[in-house]
């Protein structure tokens, strides 16, 4: 309760609430939008494909880690760091940029040899090349940019828009399964406006220049988020990828049940990934500040945030029919049950996420890849075992114990490093 009477108190504080709100807007509208408009998909092109859909997605998401490579934690760092001198500023954008649309060209033909490698995703090849356009749109959005100099209400407004756009376009162009494809392609449409705009938005207000920079420079950037990246790869590869293995050892259809209680989970958990976003600038400044304190306020932000998700975990298992109810138009029991067993672990996921940063901030980024290295080796021995044995139940009860290992070992590497800091300083 102190951190916050202080946050509101405190005039430099104010920065995160204005912070919190604009990111909430933005965080909150990539996931209730597409929770609104569940429901229709469900009614006009049906479980089946609305799995296939959940599949494109989730295959897409390798390739935006692929192209994202870190730089929302590292390249945050370094921006939030030297805000005040303009050309290391254009010197961070310019390589970051360059880096990322590299990656993504690499992700692009790793896609086209998928298609073509296996015939059941060649089978759907337009969505999934329509899907990749939300690649291309999240390469375009520097999200990172904006955190780094916490401003993020810049971009607030404009999420609404495009989202809004996105939710309209779907109601009336989506009539029937025919129409299945348009669904990538508004989705992909949003992400691509958002990011051109924000690029003409950075030029003009911030005077961001692109400057094409050598080699040694891009390689530095590269390397500094190599941990980052292998970290963000390794946790895809142990919740995106659980649908695929869900799908081989199933179907579409239960890989349909399951996407939907995945949807309200994904919603929920991005309430934390917020929270960390918007605290990571804070806790790097109080880092270079006092050890002793950043400790103190990272404690407190710890407890609020294993408090309020507990408290969101009982409503989300009291309220579990109704939420199914309202989001598919009917009570689909076995959804219920996945959501209900899938909630035990909203109170881990964020906190996953914020020991990373904790890591970054204290440059032992060789711990982020630690933990979750460790963490999908133990998915896949859970996945592996539990998803033959038990089917779609056993994924949802994996996911759990999974988070439970991952938070373990990550507070295990946090209290070694907080006993070396305060014994050095």
């Amino acid at each position: 309760m102190n951190l916050w009477s202080n946050i509101i108190n405190k005039p430099e504080k104010k920065v995160l609430i204005s912070n919190f709100l604009a990111l909430g807007v933005v965080q909150g509208l990539n996931f209730l939008l597409p929770l609104l408009v569940v429901p229709y998909l469900l009614y006009t092109l049906g479980v089946e494909i609305f799995g296939l859909l959940a599949m494109a997605t989730a295959f897409s998401s390798y390739f935006m880690i692929l192209s994202d490579y870190g730089f929302n934690v590292t390249a945050t760092r370094e921006i939030s760091i030297h805000r005040e001198d303009s050309e290391k500023l254009n010197e961070i954008f310019s390589a970051v940029m360059i880096i990322k649309v590299f990656l993504m060209f690499i992700g692009f033909s790793i896609l086209l040899l998928s298609l073509w490698l296996f015939d059941n995703l060649g089978e759907d090849a337009l969505i999934y090349l329509l899907t990749f356009g939300m690649v291309i749109g999240q390469v375009l959005f520097p999200i990172w940019f904006f955190q780094g100099i916490e401003k993020m209400g810049y971009i607030a407004i404009l999420n609404i828009v495009a989202k809004f756009l996105f939710l309209i376009a779907i109601l009336i162009f989506v009539q029937d399964k025919e129409d299945a494809y348009l669904v990538p392609i508004f989705n992909s449409l949003g992400f691509i406006i958002v990011g051109i705009i924000s690029l003409i938005y950075i030029y003009k207000k911030f005077n961001i220049r692109f400057v094409w920079q050598p080699y040694s420079l891009l390689k530095e950037y590269f390397l500094l988020g190599w941990h980052i990246f292998l970290s963000h790869m390794a946790v895809l590869l142990y919740t995106s990828s659980n649908i695929f293995i869900l799908g081989i050892f199933t179907n579409h259809m239960v890989v349909g049940y399951f996407a939907i209680a995945d949807k309200i989970i994904s919603a929920l958990v991005s309430l934390g990934d917020i929270l960390n976003q918007v605290f990571f600038p804070y806790l790097s400044k109080k880092w270079e500040e006092s050890r002793t304190n950043y400790y103190q306020v990272f404690y407190k932000i710890f407890k609020g945030m294993v408090v309020g998700m507990t408290l969101i975990t009982f409503i989300v298992i009291w309220f579990a029919p109704n939420m199914i109810l309202l989001l598919s138009g009917e009570e689909i029991q076995i959804t219920v049950e996945l959501l209900q067993i899938m909630s035990l672990s909203l109170i881990l996921f964020p906190l996953g996420g914020l020991f990373s940063q904790a890591f970054v901030t204290q440059q032992h980024n060789v711990y982020v890849t630690k933990s979750t290295f460790w963490t999908l080796l133990v998915n896949v021995l859970f996945v592996g075992i539990l998803v033959p044995l038990y089917g779609v139940y056993g994924l949802a009860i994996a996911i759990v114990l999974v988070q439970i290992f991952h938070f373990y070992l990550n507070y295990l590497y946090f209290i070694r490093l907080q006993k070396g800091t305060l014994c050095v300083e």
